[in-house]
């Protein structure tokens, strides 16, 4: 028979057509060197078994026997529920209250605490003590009967202290030093100067140049003297102790034997006070 056109023939693959590519080839290689070639294998069975060996079977229903009148019955009656009828009533009182005992409701089963004093012409002894911040006063109350004598804590004659009280003030003795720097920059010194007995309030070193002010004792332990600083003073020197004020001290107290100098006015004029010492004297009450 005659062939019609040119014959076919399959080509010829040459060596280098015939390789398997690179990739597949190391990775061959990489799995037998580390001897994971029957992992490989175990894991392609796996995938192409699991789910022959998955499916599930048909499982036969086993039918259930008929159940009986007997057996029904009772089954029937384990599921019925059993109403009762409810009969609420009164609790006995005699059995609710049989653990408390009567009482007597028009008799005082309480009474008010007795406070010492509170009762006429009882004989009380008071010895009290009290201190202001201000004026650095204290009022000392002596021993006095209550109620019948005329001393009995009472103000007969309005003047704030009780009667029978004696009223204490604190004084101070301080020691004021004046340096003054002259135009032609030497100094003039003033002092020092004694204030003794000084009493609250009181301007030092004086009226016209008031650069603190004498208010008196503390209420706060240990018990100091406060002064109040001057708008008018620009720094301070010393070991006092500032109590009030943030840019500048407003309020501060001094120790006896550390003097605290103050810088006054336009001129810078130096005033050191030194406190020497504090003491309580007895004053007549306001009239």
């Amino acid at each position: 028979m005659k062939r019609i056109g040119p014959e076919l023939k399959m080509p010829k693959l040459k060596g280098s057509d015939a390789k398997v590519p690179a990739v597949l080839a190391d990775l061959y290689y990489d799995l037998r060197d580390r001897r994971l070639l029957p992992l490989i294998a175990l894991i392609l069975v796996a995938i192409v078994a699991a789910p022959i060996l998955l499916k599930d079977d048909p499982t036969e229903v086993v039918p259930q026997p008929p159940v009986t009148g007997s057996v029904g019955a009772e089954q029937a009656s384990e599921q019925t529920l059993t109403v009762v009828k409810a009969a609420p009533g009164l609790r006995n009182y005699k059995k609710r209250l049989a653990r408390r005992e009567p009482t007597n409701p028009f008799k005082q089963r309480f009474t008010d605490p007795v406070l010492a004093g509170s009762e006429l012409n009882e004989q009380t002894t008071t010895s009290t003590e009290s201190g202001s911040s201000e004026g650095g006063s204290t009022v000392t109350t002596t021993p006095s009967t209550s109620g019948g004598g005329p001393s009995g804590g009472q103000d007969a004659d309005g003047n704030g202290v009780p009667d029978g009280a004696s009223l204490i003030t604190y004084v101070v003795d301080l020691e004021i030093t004046k340096i003054r720097t002259k135009p032609d920059g030497s100094t003039e010194k003033t002092g020092p100067k004694l204030h003794k007995g000084v009493k609250a309030p009181a301007a030092l070193p004086g009226e016209k140049t008031p650069v603190v002010t004498y208010l008196g004792l503390g209420a706060k332990e240990p018990r100091r003297p406060l002064f109040l600083v001057s708008p008018e003073v620009t720094e301070i020197f010393g070991e006092g102790e500032c109590i009030s004020g943030t840019s500048s001290c407003q309020l501060m107290t001094l120790q006896k034997g550390f003097p605290v100098t103050f810088v006054y006015g336009e001129n810078d004029v130096r005033y050191k006070i030194n406190l020497i010492d504090i003491t309580g004297v007895p004053v007549n009450p306001p009239q």
